[in-house]
């Protein structure tokens, strides 16, 4: 019999399962991506949403969320064009933060020309962007599973 603190380790086990279950599992969320769909999560308690997913609401800390669906709009924030990438990856290519409609700012893949984001640079910051679907880069021999990310693209105005 293995016990731990008094308790059969199965026990505890279970217990921590529950107390560190995540709403939405981040193979959830990317699964949604995957389907072009931007999960996020709505804290019952201040109302504030919270993308990526998190275990607690980023503002008050509370675990009483619901998942939603958000609409996929935004504002660019920022963006970098990586020329050398990291191992793995493929470059150039263009990460960026995108403010949501709802609020929480999302990381991402910016589906634009480099050469043209390089020379309009700060310009592109507060244009409208719209979530587009879901980049996938599969499993290498840096990474045992696939890596997957909201590409956004800009909206026409």
């Amino acid at each position: 019999m293995r016990k731990m603190v008094g308790k059969e380790i199965e026990e505890v086990e279970k217990e921590l399962e529950e107390q560190y279950k995540y709403i939405l599992p981040s193979v959830e969320y990317k699964k949604a991506l995957k389907e072009g769909k931007l999960l996020g999560l709505k804290c019952e308690d201040c109302k504030q949403i919270t993308c990526p997913p998190m275990a607690v609401c980023q503002r008050c800390g509370s675990k009483n969320m619901k998942v939603v669906e958000l609409s996929g709009k935004g504002e660019l924030m920022t963006f970098t064009v990586i020329s050398v990438p990291p191992a793995s990856f493929e470059g150039p290519y263009i990460c960026c933060l995108v403010k949501t409609m709802e609020g929480p700012w999302i990381p991402g893949r910016l589906d634009y020309d480099i050469e043209k984001a390089q020379k309009e640079g700060l310009a592109l910051v507060g244009r409208k962007v719209k979530f587009e679907k879901a980049m996938v880069l599969q499993p290498d021999e840096f990474n045992v599973s696939e890596r997957v990310f909201p590409l956004f693209k800009f909206v026409e105005e």
